[in-house]
């Protein structure tokens, strides 16, 4: 029998802050955190001098543990730390240790540092700069291994290296995990520190955002003069939980995951798919057996690219018979990469409970090529469902949908 699956715990590092309290009052305030970066103008040819940087101390952790751990992964760890606390679950709780609990976790890549440390091989014919702990701050599955050894999991671990869709993408496979009875507490989500090569990516496709002087005014999301996105950093961690089992043991169970799906485009690299978008949402509405008119809100990838916002607004509009309200994110934090799905998922949840939703700041005049969704402006929606839809998609044609589920 399927188990269903509790969502009891969670934790974000964003530049919209850490607590709840301080990411809703931020929200509230209408403006984005993007910054111009000084330190980008060394980079002859890049257009973008834009991105959304995180205010980020590594906690006194003893430094055995930590020594073999870069940005991206510490991010991760204090993620993960943080959303376990949230849970009511201690770090030497014996059910981390038990087989029964696992992590699934992703980020685009190892830090950039430490992959500079092995490249400066290639280039200076010495390897002075590779240390014992060189790879293992570099390696893809940085984050989920670290994770796994700093609290002693012993059950399963999935590494999602899937870009944009690295988070969600964790998210939706530690789900199908425990809904399959293989794991009573998955340990999900994603991080991404931040790395001005990021930029360059989308900065040579034309699709990042070079307002260098008007920071404040960009991105802008399903804008018609919107001109790319712009990078972010941070981390998100939820914890999953076997419903009967964090009954079991008092939890608060604050939300439930009741629907996921996930396909790729089999057609570029990256350029978006309408089409097998909306499969993606289609696919976790069957997976919750729920109709599309009862989700109250979709928090869409929204990365303010042309193709992109275009191609994702008509896949949503494709999946909901009435504009369903919808906004982004990243209008405020930018995009966060490996850990955006993550990031979105939980302060979605949040928003969920709170009732109100945020608008899609920096949305002045609606680009008339996307798709009819009842896309939110002003001081943000007042809203009660029961249901909300958070959706990301990532180059490699790798889309992911999440329905949540809300618990009074």
């Amino acid at each position: 029998m399927e188990k269903r699956v509790a969502i009891t715990g969670g934790s974000v590092i964003s530049a919209l802050g850490n607590e709840w309290p301080n990411i809703l009052k931020a929200l509230r305030t209408g403006k984005n955190f993007v910054r111009y970066m000084n330190d980008w103008e060394k980079y002859t040819h890049m257009n973008t001098m834009l991105a959304v940087p995180v205010d980020f101390t590594m906690p006194d952790y003893p430094r055995k543990k930590i020594r073999g751990l870069g940005r991206v992964a510490q991010l991760a760890l204090v993620s993960a730390d943080r959303a376990l606390a949230n849970a009511g679950i201690k770090a030497d709780d014996p059910e981390l240790k038990n087989g029964r609990a696992g992590v699934a976790y992703g980020s685009s890549m190892g830090s950039a540092d430490s992959l500079m440390d092995f490249y400066s091989m290639l280039f200076m014919n010495n390897v002075k700069s590779i240390t014992a702990t060189t790879y293992i701050k570099a390696m893809p599955q940085t984050c989920a291994a670290n994770i796994g050894v700093h609290f002693g999991l012993t059950g399963r671990i999935i590494t999602t290296n899937t870009a944009c869709t690295s988070g969600s993408q964790a998210i939706g496979f530690a789900y199908e995990t425990i809904k399959q009875g293989i794991q009573d507490i998955m340990l999900a989500g994603g991080a991404e520190e931040l790395n001005p090569a990021d930029a360059a990516v989308f900065d040579t496709l034309f699709a990042a955002s070079s307002r260098n002087d008007t920071p404040e005014k960009t991105p802008a999301a399903y804008d018609k003069n919107r001109d790319g996105l712009v990078i972010g950093e941070g981390a998100g961690t939820l914890i999953l939980e076997e419903y009967e089992h964090a009954e079991k043991r008092g939890a608060t169970i604050i939300a439930e995951i009741v629907g996921y799906g996930t396909n790729t485009d089999g057609t570029h690299i990256t350029q978006p798919n309408r089409e097998t978008m909306g499969i993606a949402m289609k696919l976790a509405l069957e997976n919750s057996g729920l109709n599309p008119a009862v989700i109250g809100y979709v928090n869409t990838h929204g990365t303010a690219t042309d193709r992109g916002d275009i191609a994702e607004s008509w896949a949503t509009a494709d999946v909901f018979p009435e504009p369903v309200p919808a906004s982004t994110l990243k209008n405020y934090i930018g995009h966060t990469l490996g850990a955006c799905g993550a990031i979105e998922a939980w302060i979605s949840i949040q928003m969920m409970k709170e009732k109100w939703f945020c608008p899609n700041i920096n949305l002045e005049e609606l680009d008339p090529l996307c798709g009819p969704l009842d896309y939110i402006t002003g001081d943000g929606r007042k809203i009660d469902t029961e249901y909300i839809m958070s959706n990301n998609f990532a180059f490699g044609g790798i889309n992911s949908s999440l329905i949540f589920r809300n618990i009074s």
